[in-house]
Parts: C-alpha cells; structure tokens; sequence
C-alpha cells in the first residue's frame, strides 16, 4: 500500500474514535466480553476488493489479539456473495470493530469497481484511465490505492509531485506562455526532472502549448470532434507529447473518447462520486 503505516494508523484511529467514542455501549451492555467466536465477511455485492489490509488493521487496533484471515487479495475480482475474510477471537472486539472496518473497505472497493468498469469500457484502446485530486480529505491515498486495485492509475499525488498549469494558473501568470515560461525556468532553478502539464481548453490555449514546447497537455472540456482535430495536430507536431482529456468523461461517453488516439483519460467520479460496495459481516460461531 502506498502510503505510510503511520499515517494509516492515523486514519484509523481517527475512525475509530469517531465511531467509538468513550465506549460501544450496545456491546458493552449484551455481550461478554469472554465470549470467544468467529465471524465471516461477506462481500455481497461482487466486483474488485480494495482495503482488506485496512480492514486487517482495523480489527487488529481494536484487539490485537483478533485473527483476521483474508481469502482474497486486494484487487481480486469476486464473485457476489463470497467470503472475503474471516475474524476470530472476542465476539466484543469484533463488533466493536466491524462497522469502521466495513466504512473502509465498502468505500474503497466501490471505487476500485467503478474503476474496473471504466478500464473495461476502453479496452484495447492502450489508454490508461487515471485519477484526479478529487477525493475524500484524508482519504487521498487510500483511494488512489483503490483506484489502482481497479485496474487504472494515479496521476499526481498532490500539488508537490507534478506541475500541472491549469486555467487559473494561465490567468494569474497573464497567459498561457507565461505560466510556461514561469513553471519552466522554476524548473531550472531547482534542478528538477518534475514533469509540467499544461491544461489546453480551446484551439489557441492548445497552439500556445505547443509553441511553449509542452510534453504533456490535457484537453480540457473538449468534445469528440474537438479532441480528434487536437490529436491530429497535436501528433503533427510531435509524437512524443502524451496526451490527456479531461472533463465531460462518463461510462456513455469513454470508448469514443479513447478512440480518438489519446494516452490517458482522467475521471475525477473514480473517487468523488463512486457508489459503495455491499459488505456485510455475520457471526456464525460461538466457540466459548
């Protein structure tokens, strides 16, 4: 998983005090807490897993004395109904822990199944269908994990790890050109290989990329006839700029913009809009 244990362990224990609180007093009050079982996860919706080994840890913080046996790993297509993990130890702990653990990995696969469909919509086309910035605050790298359980990729992580001049940036600098220049000699002066991206949304922005010898533009908000008339130009130009669009992308929509010759799709619904997975979790022995 990409991302550090430690700040996993935050994101969970932050989870955990939000459900938890001072005390599940529903378990405290009808359960024992000697009672020893096992209960299963049961995923019953189907389609890619992302997050078992949140869920792992989820159980774990909670009582580390808990067994968490998974049956699948992350990115594993699964069949409705089956049994992705089972818990065993105490009956408290596990309830304790079971709604936090669910939130997880019911968020998370969702995303990688709305990424799956996605991937599968564009087969064959060679376009790798990328995420955005758009995510659950706190959540990003947990999501962007989800989307490559999916079967798609992460674009940036965050703000510091590519330069990508969108239409604010080209208003603040003056112009197109300008935000280029800037970002190019910045470049320079850090002794950086960090790749720059410049959004195009019209024909003049995307001959402006060009000119200020961009590797890697997004075609913001283009329609299909749009985009083949930028591809055509901008392959005339260069082979070797990467190509990107953004904006407009639905599951209606993403064969036809794929098939315009372009290297990657960005979809922001990956993360902000992608419905959860059906989990559930049930005891189903009581062993002392």
């Amino acid at each position: 998983m990409d991302f550090l244990a430690e700040e996993l362990d935050q994101l969970i224990d932050l989870a955990l005090r939000e459900d938890i609180g001072d005390g599940d007093i529903t378990t405290r009050a009808s359960v024992d807490p000697n009672l020893i079982g096992e209960a299963e996860i049961l995923f019953r919706s189907g389609g890619p897993l992302a997050g078992q080994s949140i869920a792992r840890r989820v159980f774990k913080t909670v009582d580390e004395k808990l067994r968490y046996a998974p049956m699948f790993e992350d990115g594993s297509i699964i069949e409705a109904g089956s049994v992705i993990a089972t818990i065993s130890g105490s009956l408290a702990s596990i309830l304790t822990a079971e709604r936090t653990a669910l939130n997880f990995i019911m968020r998370l696969s969702g995303i990688a199944s709305l990424t799956r469909k996605f991937v599968d919509r564009v087969d064959g086309t060679n376009v790798k269908i990328l995420d955005t910035r758009k995510t659950t605050p706190g959540m990003r790298h947990a999501e962007k994990y989800a989307v490559v359980c999916g079967g798609g990729y992460n674009h940036r992580k965050g703000l510091y790890d590519m330069i990508m001049i969108k239409d604010n940036h080209i208003r603040a600098a003056g112009s197109l050109p300008a935000a280029v220049k800037r970002c190019t000699d910045y470049r320079d002066q850090i002794k950086s290989d960090i790749k720059i991206e410049v959004e195009a949304s019209s024909q003049i922005e995307l001959e402006q990329a060009l000119e200020s010898g961009a590797k890697w533009i997004m075609l913001d908000n283009m329609n299909v006839e749009q985009i083949r008339d930028s591809v055509k130009k901008i392959r005339a130009f260069s082979k070797d700029i990467k190509i990107e669009i953004s904006g407009g992308v639905n599951l209606d929509t993403v064969r036809q913009f794929a098939e315009c010759g372009v290297d990657y799709i960005s979809v922001g619904a990956l993360t902000h809009s992608a419905p959860a997975s059906d989990f559930s979790l049930n005891i189903v022995r009581i062993t002392g």
